[in-house]
């Protein structure tokens, strides 16, 4: 699995809204994703013509549904709610500056329960900036 089209199949996203480019590395613990979406003036998260760094929350709510899949075996998962965000950091103000370079993307498994799961995320510059963290509490729908 490589590419956008590679992650498309995994995630519970379709056309502009997949916003990973690939996938650096991955174990059952986390993920490590790669994106340059935020730079596309069609990002469908852009607002009045920017990228504010909020949007970079989806970016790590897309990588934990990767990581999901990809723990998984590969096998799409169902989108899962957002339940609540805790701890959220923005450290900048935008993300669609050319400086920044490829965002890189990480999520971190910290609990998982029949119900739902709790991922940690951090996105960052290509440089190693920090641009903002969170944690995410994702709640999964009942399979009959």
């Amino acid at each position: 699995m490589s590419g956008p089209a590679g992650i498309a199949g995994l995630v519970p996203h379709a056309g502009a809204m997949v916003l990973l480019d690939r996938v650096e590395a991955w174990d059952a613990a986390g993920i490590t994703c790669f994106a340059r979406s935020h730079l596309d003036a069609a990002n469908p998260l852009r607002r009045a013509g920017r990228l504010g760094a909020v949007a970079g929350i989806e970016y790590g709510l897309q990588a934990a549904a990767l990581h999901g899949a990809l723990a998984a075996g590969e096998v799409p998962q169902p989108a899962g709610y957002l339940a609540s965000l805790r701890g959220v950091a923005l450290l900048a103000e935008r993300l669609d500056d050319p400086a920044l370079g490829a965002l890189r993307v990480a999520a971190r498994l910290e609990r998982q329960e029949e119900g739902g799961l709790i991922y940690g995320f951090e996105i960052g510059s290509e440089a190693g900036r920090m641009l903002l963290s969170g944690r995410a509490a994702i709640a999964l729908p009942r399979l009959a």
